[in-house]
């Protein structure tokens, strides 16, 4: 499940395009997800972080426009779930999930 959460702080066990079109998330696919290459997923992978909580801008303005983006954003349910990962764990907030 731990490939199942995006650098961008989606889980992608509940994302429908995981779920409809079989979707492996970003770190599988390398940022290369079904729509194109994901430039959150990106910025990631070339700082060499494991998702953008461990950034320094974290939240940046690039993860605040998806989180927030009118058609395809989530009102920011990624950077609260970063914010959790980063706090108690991510296999403790799964853990809480299931």
């Amino acid at each position: 499940m731990k490939e199942l959460a995006a650098r961008c702080g989606i889980f992608c066990a509940e994302c429908e395009h995981n779920i409809n079109l079989k979707c492996p998330g970003c770190k599988k696919c390398e940022g290369r997800v079904f729509w194109g290459h994901c430039p959150v997923a990106q910025c990631s992978i070339f700082k060499e972080l494991k998702d953008c909580s461990e950034c320094a801008e974290f939240p940046c303005d690039l993860l605040k426009s998806f989180a927030f983006d009118k058609d395809q954003g989530d009102q920011g349910q990624r950077i609260k779930n970063l914010v959790e990962w980063k706090k108690i764990g991510f296999d403790q907030w799964l853990a809480k999930k299931k």
